[in-house]
């Protein structure tokens, strides 16, 4: 039995074909401000790494140096040191450096040990350089030191035992860390400006490759404006090679959505010219005043009836197979059928035997539809046997229904297809199912074949649907 669905009327706006499609989903944000951040965030994490290391780099380089200097004129002391006739230090030759001769200068040495007042530079005046916690010190060592409150130094101190004495002396050498500290923030002064004007510069490189790249987007977006101000029909502009698949998919989807238009314009011309017959007798036998009026009605409205459920299948068929998720069981939907079969055909055997996991890419409903009118018409001129084979052959699903009946000779089976063609008028029926079956079954990209039965010496109809 045909389902007629019944649409509220809907008023058109005169001003609909001027005004904007309003947008039917909601907007996360520029993918060109996503894609600039990113570089952005990312350019800044690594120029504060790098700079980070780097300045540890220069800094490090640079201390180094100072400290080599200091290194020099400490092995230097330690080389003029000797012991003189009271157990005293003293230096047998005289720094070079004349600073060591100005107060407070910013360069001082300084030789303690023992019971000795420490031996010390006149830079010193009257203070003295002080460890920061007693201890020996074999090699050389480095430290900074504050305890000059106007004056940071850096310090470096190594202990000797001198030829002649049993004193263990701890020589120092100090200078300002003020020379050490120009150096690095000179260094520093350079390279944080440098790497700003670094990033800055990345940064708008980032969003000038990010404007260019997206830009065929643009270009896709006026030719989508176009196609829908009626312009063009097709985006046909040449695009990078990464755009290209999603264009054609566009323009795939497009020339599907104009095949179903096309298809749905033809069934409704279809319909129009099968249902302007019938119409036509019906006035005429109204206005002609015609005794056998009910009769005729009757006939022309089962006419009517039968184009109207071909027509109707199509439509659902045609909307339906945009949904490409649809997946059917074959053989629930055989099962479910031959129920159905078997209880308005008590009389006939209906068996079935096959893959009962096979899964075609069709809506459920339609391919009850389809195994329905193949059952009923086995069950309807078959001689009681009806014979269901369910199988995978190739890229197919295949449903083979066989029956014991008389057959179709080969001459009649492309007649029997059409529409409203019955070769056994004697029973009822509207003689739609088979075009029913052929008409759904290619919209779906199937096919239906008719053949003979060598089992049951009767008709075999074989159903083939794409599988999921």
């Amino acid at each position: 039995m045909a389902e007629a669905d019944v649409a509220p009327a809907v008023v058109a706006d005169p001003d609909a074909a001027d005004k904007p499609a309003a947008p039917t989903s909601r907007i996360t944000g520029s993918l060109a401000r996503r894609m600039i951040a990113i570089a952005a965030l990312w350019i800044s994490v690594l120029l504060i790494g790098g700079g980070f290391a780097l300045d540890r780099v220069l800094t490090g380089a640079i201390t180094r140096n100072f400290d080599s200097s200091l290194e020099y004129v400490l092995i230097a002391m330690i080389r003029s040191s000797e012991i003189g006739p009271d157990g005293e230090v003293r230096l047998i030759e005289p720094l070079g450096d004349q600073r060591f001769l100005e107060p407070y200068s910013g360069l001082y040495w300084q030789i303690s040990g023992g019971t000795q007042e420490p031996y010390r530079s006149r830079s010193l005046w009257e203070r003295t350089l002080k460890a920061p916690t007693p201890h020996i010190d074999d090699q050389i060592h480095t430290y900074d030191s504050t305890q000059f409150p106007d004056e940071e130094l850096r310090v470096l101190e190594r202990n000797v035992i001198l030829p002649g004495s049993k004193v263990n002396w701890r020589y120092q050498i100090a200078q300002s860390r003020e020379a050490l500290d120009m150096q690095v923030g000179a260094v520093r002064s350079t390279l944080i400006p440098s790497l700003a004007l670094l990033g800055l510069g990345l940064i708008i490189l980032a969003a000038l490759q990010t404007f260019y790249g997206l830009w065929p987007l643009r270009h896709i977006r006026r030719a989508i404006a176009a196609m829908r101000g009626g312009q063009n029909r097709r985006v046909d502009a040449p695009l990078p090679l990464e755009v290209q698949p999603m264009v054609d998919e566009l323009n795939a989807l497009l020339a599907h959505n104009e095949k179903q238009a096309e298809e749905a314009r033809l069934h409704a011309g279809n319909l129009a010219h099968a249902l302007k017959t019938p119409l036509t007798v019906l006035v005429n036998s109204a206005t002609s005043s015609d005794s056998d009026l009910a009769e005729t009605v009757r006939r022309e409205a089962a006419t009517m009836q039968r184009q109207v459920d071909h027509h109707l299948a199509r439509a659902r068929a045609v909307g339906r197979r945009g949904a490409a998720q649809a997946r059917a069981v074959v053989w629930d939907s055989v099962g479910s059928v031959s129920r159905a079969v078997a209880a308005l055909y008590p009389n006939v055997r209906l068996d079935a035997d096959g893959d009962k996991t096979l899964v075609a890419r069709v809506e459920r409903q339609d391919l009850d539809e389809l195994i329905g009118n193949l059952l009923e018409n086995a069950a309807k001129y078959g001689g009681g046997s009806v014979f269901v084979t369910v199988r995978q052959s190739g890229a197919m699903a295949e449903i083979v229904v066989e029956d014991d009946g008389p057959g179709i000779s080969p001459a009649d089976r492309d007649r029997v297809i059409d529409r409203g063609v019955r070769l056994d008028s004697g029973k009822p029926g509207t003689g739609l199912g088979l075009a029913i079956v052929r008409d759904v079954a290619e919209i779906y990209g199937g096919s239906v074949a008719l053949e003979e039965s060598e089992d049951l010496g009767g008709l075999l109809v074989r159903l083939r649907l794409p599988t999921g």
